[in-house]
């Protein structure tokens, strides 16, 4: 039975503009945020060179942060609230407000409202605009929210920070690991030479030329260096041509321009056969006995990997780092028993790092159920 005490507020009376501006450079470059469509701050990708810091606005603690621009965002409004101690800086394009009646509304709380699709689906609703759909201040202020006492509120913002803590400990010791596979990888590089690769891989030009396989093994590949569900319309298109990735097989996105400054590069480590794209590249280790496949792709997962592919990818339209480029690339192989072992920590690391992503993933779908939750209390 939903409770009595449930009240109907308009969002403007309980929030307000925070527009204070870093006029007097109390903050710095390293203050900088930008805010990423999973509803938290980032560092910023921007290029501040040059830049004037003075008209950026304060992000105080406890304060939120959005941006108004909602077209080409994933259908979802990106906005951040900061539960840390320090302040950050963020351009003066995106509105900056906190919560002026604490009496009535938990800020905690209101960031748990915002964390929901339900929310992303209405803010895009109400976007307006021709070039650049907008969710604008205004727009946030005639929200109605529906809102149960304080206790409540309380009571399920507890629940939610008990689930966030969790995820975060279990983060800690990711990065605990991630520390371990570099101190790994950098002692390999001091203590072996670096061979070319190209007489360990070779490319795989195997085709799905008798259809064995079907659109339920397509894939792309992620910027993430991983294999996802494809994103391309399929709609009457021949997989004959495609290519099949078996399992230890690497596929690779060749073009790298507007590529995030990353190579769009996955190992398949399932036990199942993938085919994708005519226009990838797949290659696989000749001998397993020499070099370890996930050995290989430890070093390909590197960020020092995604710069050299970046340097060498060569092109007027479109930058790509082709074949040969990636035979030439040069990794130190140890013996087999060394890279085994230190591939298994690196699998684990991976495996982990997948874990902690489900986390945060229901950590998010969570949030409509807390909400409901709160209202049905």
């Amino acid at each position: 039975m939903a409770s009595n005490k449930l009240k109907t507020y308009k969002l403007g009376d309980l929030i307000e503009l925070s527009e204070d501006t870093n006029g007097n450079l109390d903050y710095g470059i390293d203050d900088v945020k930008g805010i990423s469509i999973k509803k938290v701050f980032i560092e910023t990708k921007a290029d501040m060179e040059g830049v004037s810091l003075r008209p950026y606005l304060l992000v105080k603690p406890d304060c939120f942060a959005y941006v108004t621009t909602t077209s080409r965002n994933g259908e979802k409004i990106t906005l951040a609230h900061n539960v840390s101690e320090n302040t950050y800086i963020v351009s003066s394009s995106y509105v900056v407000f906190r919560v002026k009646k604490t009496d009535i509304l938990l800020s905690k709380y209101l960031y748990i409202y915002f964390n929901r699709p339900q929310f992303d689906r209405f803010a895009r609703y109400n976007s307006w605009g021709s070039a650049r759909e907008a969710f604008s201040w205004q727009d946030l202020c005639d929200v109605d929210i529906v809102l149960p006492d304080k206790t409540v509120q309380q009571k399920y913002v507890d629940i939610y920070e008990s689930m966030v803590a969790n995820q975060k400990s279990y983060e800690k010791g990711l990065d605990d690991l991630k520390l371990t596979c570099d101190a790994y990888l950098d002692k390999l590089k001091k203590n072996y030479s670096p061979q070319k690769i190209s007489k360990y891989i070779e490319l795989s030009d195997l085709r799905n030329e008798k259809a064995e396989f079907s659109i339920e093994n397509v894939k792309g590949i992620s910027i993430e260096k991983k294999f996802i569900e494809t994103k391309a319309d399929m709609s009457g298109v021949s997989l004959k041509p495609y290519l099949v990735v078996k399992p230890n097989y690497f596929a690779y996105v060749p073009v790298t321009s507007r590529n995030g400054e990353k190579i769009t590069i996955a190992f398949n480590s399932s036990n199942e056969t993938y085919i994708v794209s005519s226009s990838y590249v797949v290659f696989n280790v000749k001998n397993e006995q020499e070099l370890f496949p996930h050995y290989l792709m430890m070093f390909l997962s590197q960020s020092d990997f995604d710069r050299y592919a970046r340097f060498n990818s060569w092109g007027s339209a479109r930058e790509t780092f082709d074949w040969s480029e990636m035979c030439d690339v040069q990794i130190p192989i140890p013996d087999i028993e060394i890279q085994k072992s230190i591939a298994n920590i690196y699998k684990v690391y991976t495996q982990r790092k997948a874990i902690n992503e489900k986390l945060k993933a229901q950590i998010c779908d969570i949030c409509p159920i807390l909400i409901k939750g709160s209202l049905e209390a």
